[in-house]
């Protein structure tokens, strides 16, 4: 039951720092790259790659023929193993590992190309840096008649788009006039933080100021600010007919077509231990525990490695996983600084509900996902309408982990839903 108006007045606004970085470091091509993406098993097709296959940088690489899910090769070399990994919430996903060799040689498929169509979104855009959706999110079933380019960075400390912006201004232009003639729509709005809306004066798109503070930098609260738009329980902006890029994929799209070749290096951000920031730049694929050995960061045992920021970032337990495309950044937590999550009940001090975006009975939310009732949390208490932003956990004095309950939650939901699906 939708019973109470979606955006409350929540606290805490956590203020993003305004920090100007450095150059990213540039880090060394690795012995192996990895490259994940999901695909739809195909057991009686013969696979067309596999161990001992030669590829080049930049090459389309498939599994089968028929598949359409692909990867962009991001080195040349030989591949040394395809198989498959079960990721986050059960997501799986096919890998295919690659041992450099030699000199990068780019393959031409692309290079061929002279006009920036929808087909070639599909074709070959799928894998940019900072958003691996990109070909799919041009080709979504609800027509996509705007465009958000974000020039912000979701979460607290990361600094990936912003450095981005402020380096790359001429090629972020250049990648909004593409986009329009992709997408066939001249509705482009650029969110930026204040301090950098003389960066971008010059982009032909309708430049939009967003305050630097937390969660307002979140898709549906851009949604809510800048376009005075809701978005419902259970729907996202794409479902709207608004699409969200990050800056870094807009200027790759400029890149890819000015060079000719497909952008295979990310840049992101790196959190230390005590909290200080620094970029570094690599190939997607990069072994993490590389990046970090180049930046000469220890990983101590029982400390936290995080993918993502310290609000909405994922937990990941080896160093060993690869940089993905829509990796912003690596955030290193020392064990004595993680506050341990605890399974005490919940006390009734109301301050998830007073920090909460969305305005969520999240005291009422967390009993029942506690106790496994997922379908009763949506149709109660408004589950589906949570935007992830984690400040209910961040502010629980009782330390319960109601970020994970709700993630758990939706999954499970989803899970519920689609099994049920082939009887209705």
């Amino acid at each position: 039951m939708m019973w109470r108006q979606f955006f409350g007045l929540g606290n805490p606004r956590l203020k993003f720092p305004v920090v100007q970085e450095p150059s990213p470091i540039d880090i060394p091509l690795p012995s192996k790259v990895t490259l994940f993406f999901e695909v739809v098993p195909a057991d009686a097709e013969v696979p067309v790659i596999g161990p001992g296959s030669s590829v080049k940088a930049g090459q389309k690489l498939k599994i089968r023929e028929s598949d359409e899910d692909y990867v962009i090769s991001t080195v040349s070399g030989i591949v040394c193993d395809v198989s498959e990994y079960t990721g986050y919430l059960g997501r799986t996903y096919q890998s295919i590992s690659i041992e450099p060799r030699g000199d990068d040689e780019w393959d031409d498929a692309f290079a061929q190309i002279k006009d920036p169509t929808l087909q070639v979104g599909r074709d070959f855009l799928g894998c940019l840096p900072g958003a691996p959706d990109f070909g799919s999110l041009l080709d979504f079933k609800t027509p996509v008649n705007t465009f958000i380019v974000s020039g912000i960075d979701k979460d607290l400390l990361v600094t990936t788009n912003q450095y981005i912006v402020e380096a790359e201004a001429q090629a972020l232009a250049k990648g909004v006039e593409l986009l329009k003639k992709i997408s066939h729509t001249d509705q482009v709005i650029l969110v930026v933080p204040p301090h950098l809306s003389d960066k971008v004066a010059h982009v032909n798109a309708d430049i939009r100021e967003v305050r630097p503070s937390y969660p307002n930098t979140l898709p549906e609260m851009i949604m809510k600010e800048v376009m005075g738009r809701e978005v419902g329980a259970g729907k996202r902006p794409v479902d709207m007919g608004v699409g969200f890029l990050n800056a870094e994929a807009v200027v790759a799209l400029a890149h890819a077509f000015d060079r000719g070749v497909i952008p295979v290096e990310k840049v992101l951000t790196i959190i230390r231990k005590d909290g200080a920031t620094l970029l570094a730049r690599a190939r997607i694929g990069t072994p993490i525990k590389d990046i970090l050995d180049r930046l000469n960061i220890e990983i101590a045992h029982r400390d936290r490695l995080i993918l993502g920021g310290p609000m909405t970032g994922m937990a990941a337990y080896s160093a060993d996983l690869p940089l993905l495309s829509d990796t912003d950044a690596i955030m290193i937590q020392d064990r004595e600084d993680i506050t341990p999550s605890s399974d005490v009940s919940c006390v009734n001090c109301g301050e998830c509900i007073r920090a909460c975006p969305a305005n969520i009975p999240v005291n009422m939310l967390v009993r029942l996902l506690e106790n496994g009732l997922y379908e009763e949390a949506v149709s109660e208490y408004d589950l589906l309408s949570c935007i992830e932003c984690g400040l209910c956990s961040y502010v629980c004095p009782a330390k319960i982990p109601i970020f994970h309950y709700i993630m758990l939650g939706k999954f499970e939901y989803s899970q519920i839903t689609g099994r049920e699906e082939p009887n209705e």
